[in-house]
């Protein structure tokens, strides 16, 4: 049984290419990558993305293919769902990494 989308994963691991620090690790029903301890990006089986950025981007991510993630009934302030379409291209998903791997980095190593 698939529990992610492994074409997504393969993409996410392509864009990630040369970024040091990074650990792949089964959570949340899909495939997180971490970065330097914190987890940036990871993929579900339905072909989405979860990303994490600064609390106070989230607002301004939101739009067409870019939802807030929600668990358990509860927005997580920083996180965002990212539909297929939001990473369809190669050009918007590295974007995207790119996005979450500085934040991660900004973060204190765990």
């Amino acid at each position: 049984m698939m529990v992610y989308d492994e074409g997504l994963a393969d993409r996410i691991r392509d864009a990630m290419d040369g970024e040091h620090g990074v650990v792949e690790k089964r959570m949340f029903g899909g495939l997180a990558f971490l970065v330097d301890g914190h987890m940036a990006i990871a993929a579900n089986s339905r072909g989405e993305s979860m990303v994490h950025l600064h609390p106070d981007a989230t607002d301004e991510l939101i739009g067409p293919h870019v939802s807030a993630t929600v668990m358990r009934g509860r927005e997580l302030r920083g996180w965002l769902d990212l539909a297929p379409e939001a990473t369809a291209s190669d050009v918007d998903l590295k974007e995207w990494v790119r996005r979450t791997v500085d934040y991660a980095r900004s973060l204190p190593p765990k």
